[in-house]
């Protein structure tokens, strides 16, 4: 099992910046995929990031290339998501995930963590 527990959500402006955290707890993590989600109202949840723990090898959604950045900690065992240039489309409960490297489905999951933005 792998407990997740996002942290870093809440109220900014178009333009501003967030720092999404995910601590991870239960399980070595070099065999995992971490990802960030995002679910809007109405709409169905998205990939937005991912980071293989073991290489560091990173995938970014389209729309967030360039002002979003997926990172690790291994000493902390936490994933962040920074956020820069945020704009009212990114708007969602944000979910830290994570899957094995053998898989394409990802198993474990955070509570999320709102991140609106006002334009």
């Amino acid at each position: 099992q792998v407990q997740l527990v996002e942290s870093g959500g809440g109220l900014v402006q178009a333009g501003d910046s967030l720092r999404l955290s995910c601590a991870a707890s239960g399980r070595t993590l070099s065999n995992y995929v971490m990802g960030w989600f995002r679910q809007a109202p109405g709409k169905e949840r998205e990939f937005v990031a991912s980071i293989t723990w073991s290489s560091g090898t990173t995938r970014h959604l389209d729309s967030v290339k360039g002002r979003f950045m997926i990172s690790r900690d291994n000493a902390k065992n936490t994933v962040y998501l920074q956020m820069n240039s945020l704009k009212p489309e990114d708007t969602a409960v944000y979910y830290c995930a994570a899957r094995g490297l053998m898989t394409n489905k990802y198993d474990y999951w955070g509570q999320g963590t709102q991140v609106t933005v006002s334009s």
